[in-house]
């Protein structure tokens, strides 16, 4: 076996694992962690702020960071192998703004926050949510995208043609406007787990129009 495929396989593995370890913290925040810390007595918030949330913290942004690494070498791969794809290149922008909002926005936001260092503890604990429900929002798409890439040339869509760049520009469009406002926005329907979740389960069916439409 060549040293290139075993690479892509422990890549591809690598990345699985990684990815499943950063999004699945991601949704434990959002639809576990930011629930308790409302119900929870002042001693118990107090005592997860000082434990159990620093250290899901780690493993959260350190996920990510290996996951991005890891996609960037699987990314590297399929692009010499002349591969590359509208839907491969949608999944990899929403997941590396996704990378970028973990560690420039809920890592320093989250620090404050949970008193870690010092600062404007509600103004950071909001911004720090806004970027969080952004990446759960991106996740399903995201997830979407990077399935049905290795698919995508097979079904005459191929990346170089006028119906995919179309569609590619309007969803990356989409995107952008999605994280600017999650950096400077609202948090809007995604004030709530529910609005959350069919948030992202929407925009993976306009995503999903959009390719088909254009």
């Amino acid at each position: 076996m060549e040293i290139d495929v075993i690479i892509n396989i422990l890549a591809r593995w690598a990345h699985l694992l990684f990815g499943i370890t950063w999004i699945g913290i991601l949704y434990y925040f959002n639809f576990i962690q930011g629930g308790y810390f409302k119900a929870a007595s002042p001693e118990g918030l107090a005592d997860a702020k000082a434990k159990l949330a620093p250290e899901a913290l780690w493993w959260f942004r350190w996920a990510a960071m290996f996951t991005f690494i890891t996609g960037f070498i699987l990314l590297d791969a399929v692009y010499r192998g002349h591969q590359i794809n509208a839907f491969i290149t949608l999944g990899a922008t929403m997941g590396t703004l996704m990378f970028l909002n973990v560690w420039l926005i809920i890592w320093p936001n989250q620090k404050i926050a949970l008193g870690i260092v010092d600062g404007d503890n509600q103004a950071a604990a909001a911004k720090a949510l806004l970027a969080s429900r952004t990446n759960t929002l991106f996740s399903g798409p995201m997830v979407l995208a990077m399935i049905g890439g290795p698919h995508f040339s097979q079904s005459g869509l191929g990346y170089g043609s006028a119906l995919a760049s179309n569609a590619l520009w309007v969803s990356l469009a989409l995107i952008a406007a999605i994280e600017v406002n999650a950096i400077v926005g609202k948090q809007g329907p995604m004030s709530t787990v529910r609005g959350v979740i069919m948030s992202s389960l929407g925009l993976t069916v306009v995503f999903g129009g959009i390719f088909f439409a254009l």
